[in-house]
């Protein structure tokens, strides 16, 4: 199996004695141990107008992160299209890349929270086609060394050539966070690896990962376990009182979180809480890591609410056991091309 991480540092507003910045200076130093400590990525969200002071330049911090380690993947989970110009992203994606020599896996989504796409003034029912155009745009940018032109819907470019080239050829390895059979068939259509969230069952995994595997081999193309990453909290606890704890924090943060999306099948139980998270001793962990592995998850993002004494101790007590054979491949091969 193959671990890396998932999540998001924190700029806590302040008065002029505080320093909001501490968090995501000490987000960075725990990526840099990270990679010490054998982890294989980190992907960033990307979220704005919170106020929690979630990560929203997504691309500055992870090059900030690249900058410190060497062979840290630098993912993002995801950069939602429909908000952001495609060459200036286009751009500043292949920017990363080439600086961090070829480590960038650049997630990308359509974007769910309702405030989110207010506060952009942007309708959220446009997210679908403003995502296609997007991702069109950006791979013309990253694929074309003569000048192009584009006009559709909501972007116009007139014989532009999009700079730096990136390292990864034909460009940046692309993912896509998946949560529905339709979108699941069009990563697969598309021939990007997938990105899986953190409150789905094993079940529900379990069927996803069956249906992207068809979609995949019934174009031809052979299904690589690692090309599929599951989100899951994580944390490592000794006692039922810090079980009950943590469990009550994760509840809160996940009525924080649907306040901002505004989901209508939202449940808010204990139940549905618990499906998400891989709590509990070393061993509890490690038995729940094996049911992820028995229904064919081979790459898990760790969320770590307990910052790096988590993934110490997950490092140390848990990993040892799931990474053996041959070392995965850096970057699964997309071997499909965009239309």
């Amino acid at each position: 199996m193959q671990f890396g991480m998932f999540g998001s540092a924190q700029a806590r507003r302040g008065g002029p004695s505080d320093d909001s910045g501490a968090g995501f200076r000490d987000f960075v130093e725990r990526n840099v141990e990270a990679e010490a400590l054998g982890y294989h990525s980190t992907f960033l969200v990307e979220h704005h107008f919170t106020g929690f002071g979630q990560v929203s330049a997504t691309l500055n911090l992870l090059t900030w992160i690249g900058a410190r380690t060497t062979t840290l993947r630098l993912g993002t989970a995801v950069l939602v299209l429909p908000w952001h110009n495609p060459v200036l992203l286009a751009e500043q994606i292949a920017t990363l890349d080439l600086l961090s020599e070829g480590r960038v896996d650049a997630g990308i989504g359509k974007g769910y929270r309702l405030r989110e796409f207010d506060g952009f003034a942007i309708s959220i029912e446009e997210a679908d086609a403003r995502f296609q155009e997007c991702l069109e745009v950006m791979t013309k940018a990253w694929t074309s060394d003569a000048p192009w032109s584009h006009q559709g819907t909501y972007w116009k470019f007139d014989d532009v050539v999009v700079e730096p080239p990136s390292v990864q050829q034909p460009h940046p390895q692309l993912w896509m966070g998946a949560g529905s059979p339709a979108s699941i068939k069009q990563v697969a259509a598309l021939g990007f690896n997938m990105l899986l969230g953190q409150f789905d069952s094993f079940d529900k995994i379990n069927e996803e990962i069956a249906l992207f595997k068809s979609e995949v081999e019934s174009r031809g193309r052979t299904f690589d376990p690692m090309s599929v990453a599951v989100a899951r909290s994580v944390n490592i606890l000794d006692s039922e009182s810090e079980y009950e704890q943590a469990l009550e924090t994760r509840m809160a943060g996940r009525r924080r979180t649907q306040q901002l999306a505004r989901r209508p099948n939202f449940q808010d139980t204990r139940e549905a809480a618990e499906l998400g998270t891989i709590y509990g001793s070393p061993d509890d962990v490690s038995a729940k890591l094996q049911d992820l592995r028995d229904i064919g998850v081979e790459y898990v993002l760790l969320n770590c609410p307990a910052g790096i004494t988590t993934l110490r101790r997950f490092a140390k007590d848990v990993m040892p056991a799931f990474i053996s054979g041959p070392k995965a491949a850096a970057s699964p091969a997309h071997d499909a091309q965009l239309p």
